[in-house]
């Protein structure tokens, strides 16, 4: 009777059963990269969280409930607008590049 025969409760082939018990460093890797790999994400997510501003969360439209569409007619190449210094300010009004 080895330290692995538990495994065979939850599914675990004889083979891999024999395998943990003669090896269980296996196990042991296992369990120490996914241990690695929550401590990486929950740093992650810290990271994110402390760095995140208040000014980078969009605020809500005052109004956008009562605001009509355009009859200009929608998509992106619409919403598109060229400003000082950008790409897009080198486009007409259709979308296109103007050369």
């Amino acid at each position: 009777m080895g330290q692995f025969d538990w495994f065979k409760k939850i599914g675990a082939t004889d083979e891999a059963v024999a395998v943990l018990n003669d090896q269980p460093y296996l196990f042991t890797t296992l369990v120490v990269v996914l241990v690695v790999l929550l401590a990486q994400s929950g740093l992650l997510w810290f990271i994110h969280w402390a760095t995140f501003k208040p000014s980078q969360k969009k605020a809500p439209k005052k109004g956008a409930a009562t605001a009509k569409p355009s009859s200009g007619g929608g998509g992106l190449l619409s919403k598109i607008t060229g400003g000082r210094g950008s790409d897009n300010s080198r486009r007409a009004a259709g979308g296109l590049l103007q050369l």
